[in-house]
Formats: C-alpha cells, sequence, structure tokens
C-alpha cells in the first residue's frame, strides 16, 4: 500500500479544521499549549511538590521560569498559528494592526495608567478602613515604571494578543457583544486553573471558593475590557496597559498602600471583583449590555469560514 500521501493529507485536514473553526482551535490551542507548559511547575516544589525540583528566583519571584514560558505559548502563539492558517497574511496584518494601534485619546491611557490603580485603593478601603492606609515609600513609587513595562512585556503580550486581539473580534459579531464577552471571560479564567496549584495561586492555601472568585472576575474584568477595547476603535495597547496596570499595583503597591491586609491572595481577589465587578454592572447599564460595539457592514461567519470583521469606536 502507498502511503506517501497520508502526512499532506493530515496536514490538509487539519488546516481545514482550522480554517473552519478559527474560534475552537485557537481556544484548544491557547488552553492546551499552556497547560502542558505548565505542568512542569505545577509538579515542582513550587506546586504540589510532586517531582523534585524547584524554580528558581528571578526578580523574586518563581513566575518567570515557572508561569512565563506557559503563556507564551499560549493565547499570542495560537492566536499567531490559527490567523496565519485561517487568514494567511491580510489576517496577519489586521492582527498585528491593532497591536500597533497606540494612536487614541490620552484619555485612554490615564484611565488605564492612573485610574485603574485608584479604583483599586478606593475599593480596598472598605477592607483595610482609612486609618490602616499607608504612603508607600519612594522606592515603591520608583518601581511602579519599570514594573509596568515588565508586566507588559510578559501579561499583556504573553495575553492579550490572543484573547482581545484574536477572540474578541471574532466572538462579538457571532455571540453579540455581551454573550461573546461572557464567554471569553469564562474561558480566560479556565486557562488560569492550573495556576491554582503553584504559588501564583497561593498554593497550598487555596479552596474550591478561589479559582470560582477568580473567574467571574475575569468575567468582569472582560466586560471593561470589551468596551474599552471597542471605545478605541480595537486599540490594543490601552487593553495590554490596562490588564497590566492591575496586576504592576497589587504585585508592587497593593501591601505598602494596605499593610494589614498584606499579600493575601484573598483579600486582593476581593477587591478586584469588587471594583470591576462594579465597574461592569455599570457599563451594562449605560450601554444596554452593546459595551460600545458596532459591527462593520460585512459578512462573517467565524466557526463555517469567511472574512473576519471588526467594529468601530
Amino acid at each position: 500500500m502507498d502511503n506517501r500521501g497520508q502526512p499532506g493529507q493530515k496536514a490538509g485536514f487539519l488546516r481545514s479544521i482550522v480554517r473552519h473553526h478559527p474560534l475552537t482551535s485557537f481556544f484548544v490551542l491557547a488552553t492546551g499549549l499552556s497547560w502542558i507548559a505548565w505542568t512542569p511547575y505545577v509538579m515542582s516544589k513550587n506546586g504540589i511538590g510532586e517531582e523534585d525540583f524547584e524554580f528558581p528566583k528571578v526578580l523574586g519571584t518563581s513566575q518567570i521560569l515557572g508561569m512565563l514560558p506557559g503563556a507564551y505559548l499560549g493565547p499570542i502563539l495560537a492566536a499567531f498559528i490559527v490567523t496565519a492558517v485561517a487568514e494567511g497574511r491580510p489576517g496577519l496584518r489586521r492582527w498585528l494592526g491593532r497591536l500597533l494601534k497606540w494612536r487614541v485619546n490620552w484619555k485612554w491611557y490615564v484611565l488605564a495608567l492612573i485610574g485603574v490603580p485608584v479604583a483599586l485603593i478606593l475599593g480596598g478601603i472598605p477592607f483595610a478602613g482609612v486609618a490602616n492606609m499607608a504612603v508607600p515609600p519612594a522606592t515603591v513609587l520608583v518601581a511602579i515604571v519599570p514594573g509596568l513595562i515588565l508586566q507588559v512585556l510578559t501579561t499583556g503580550i504573553a495575553e492579550e494578543p490572543g484573547w482581545r486581539d484574536f477572540a474578541l473580534p471574532l466572538m462579538q459579531p457571532r455571540f453579540g457583544p455581551l454573550p461573546g464577552t461572557l464567554l471569553l471571560g469564562v474561558l480566560w479564567g479556565i486557562w488560569h486553573l492550573p495556576l491554582f496549584l503553584t504559588e501564583w495561586g497561593g498554593y497550598p492555601n487555596v479552596t474550591w471558593v478561589d479559582p470560582v472568585e477568580f473567574i467571574i472576575s475575569c468575567i468582569a474584568i472582560s466586560i471593561v475590557m470589551t468596551w474599552v477595547f471597542n471605545r478605541t476603535g480595537e486599540s490594543l495597547p490601552v487593553a495590554m496597559l490596562l490588564h497590566a496596570s492591575v496586576n504592576n499595583f497589587l504585585s508592587i503597591g497593593w501591601a505598602f498602600v494596605f499593610p494589614t491586609l498584606g499579600d493575601s491572595h484573598q483579600s486582593s481577589a476581593h477587591v478586584v471583583l469588587l471594583v470591576f465587578g462594579l465597574t461592569a454592572l455599570v457599563l451594562l447599564v449605560t450601554t444596554r449590555g452593546r459595551l460600545a460595539y458596532r459591527p462593520r457592514a460585512a459578512t462573517e461567519v467565524p466557526e463555517t469560514g469567511g472574512a473576519r470583521t471588526g467594529v468601530t469606536g
């Protein structure tokens, strides 16, 4: 029997699946690649301790070597692969175009860089009390800018070209802005689940409530980020800065502003849920669930092939 054509047939079959089901292909690839890459981190002493090795700390944390490689192998790589296969160079140009769309009104940068930390501080007051707040030392304030740059180059670049740049423009026209965002938020939260078995998630002091609360927070944050993404005409830099600004304040400033709450994963998680949950509710009411989405006049059926459309601000 002549099997010489089989590899080419298999490759063609896989390309056909990706082209006809880009969203499904993306989420399967993004989750699968990251979870596989995170397995050593989960199994190590930084996780459940099944293997007798430990990831060394870089910049004071094991996450740089343990978590970051899996993040880079997930959403951004999956988005690149699926876009290249399903849409070719025109699709890649559109994908990269949103990544480089930084020319937006300066108010959006103020919202991401200053509004987010201020909102988180206000949200922390009910948990700590004004009397227990403190002014961070100068060293912390100096570290804010390089910390933000690091967060953009790590978390921002690794995740947002996938979640917001690739998936969201496909999900909004297919499911609608709110249902699409809710689904994206759930899948975004599920992607993080193995990390709750590591230092990232506070293991071993983790209960079932923590990942559930986290997924709900991902939904709330996604609602806010969808609105920002739509209002800025699909500017990914603003979305990345918003995401990075949350992580940066919680990593650098949180414990100093609220010393009585300290590095508690639970306290910061409650505040994130409170702040973004309330903001999401306000946006849902004021936009009537549309989240500033306005479809363009173009035909697009993401899961059955066809050209991809976008949104305008």
